[in-house]
């Protein structure tokens, strides 16, 4: 090996390592909510923009939207209910809420912005209203946490700090297994981000379901919901993007309990 070559390798990876934190941590702001900082790729126009413009496609990956307009309008309906009690609509976000046709797949999810979609097969497995409202307040607390801005920061940090890896410690003349390494890591990295950002979003759904007057505690029955859907075989949590249902659980009503002492939750 080059001793020449390492050194360069070395101090350029070092170059692109630093770069890549400077430019992360100076997309630093600090969200009104929550009070955290957080680093955020874009302005709240552009997440609108982005979630109005990905929508379409999105709906279509789940067989577009469910044919039944009772139920479209119970879906709007309670969103709404939840958006209009809560600090979500003194944010510039506008929220819309879908009913995607999809009956197997169980799984709600938020778009930048404020596009948010249920699918019909999380829906059939609801009971209550109530538990309707704890899974859109769940995906309005991942807007107001901009939580997808947060990711792509985190994502484009993970990018630069994995380019520097592998600059400095790929042998060109070596079928080394080191870029494999760093993708691993990078992977672990994004995980835990994941799950941090769920449970955040389990405690805003607990927040907005108490502020437009439904029963948190069913949050705890979506909970087992997924649980079952998951099944016995379900992966563990460090090898998953979401805590773990029991986790979650737990989490939920510890938040639960301190809403009800403080009336306000520990971001």
């Amino acid at each position: 090996m080059n001793l020449g070559n390492l050194r360069s390798r070395l101090l350029v990876g070092l170059i692109l390592a630093v770069v890549s934190i400077f430019s992360y941590f100076s997309k630093m702001q600090v969200n009104p909510v929550t009070g955290k900082r957080q680093a955020v790729t874009m302005t709240p126009q552009q997440e609108i923009a982005m979630g109005l413009q990905s929508a379409p496609q999105m709906a279509a990956e789940f067989g577009g939207l469910y044919q039944n307009q009772k139920l479209q309008d119970l879906v709007k309906t309670v969103g709404s209910k939840v958006v209009n009690n809560s600090e979500a609509s003194k944010s510039p976000y506008q929220f819309n809420f879908y009913l995607l046709a999809d009956p197997n797949t169980i799984n709600a999810f938020a778009l930048p912005g404020g596009q948010i979609f249920i699918t019909y097969g999380l829906l059939k497995k609801l009971t209550t209203e109530d538990q309707l409202a704890g899974v859109l307040g769940h995906e309005v607390g991942h807007v107001i946490g901009r939580h997808s801005a947060q990711q792509m920061a985190k994502d484009e940090l993970t990018s630069g700090l994995l380019s520097a890896a592998v600059t400095a410690t790929s042998d060109p003349y070596s079928h080394n297994n080191s870029a494999a390494i760093a993708q691993y890591v990078g992977k672990m990295i994004t995980l835990k981000y994941g799950r941090s950002d769920e449970l955040e979003a389990d405690k805003f759904g607990v927040k907005y379901m108490l502020e437009a007057g439904y029963d948190p505690m069913q949050m705890v029955d979506v909970m087992e919901v997924l649980k079952q859907a998951a099944g016995p075989n379900r992966p563990s949590e460090f090898q998953s993007s979401h805590p773990d249902p029991d986790h979650r659980i737990q989490e939920i009503k510890k938040a639960l309990e301190q809403y009800k002492k403080t009336g306000k939750l520990e971001w």
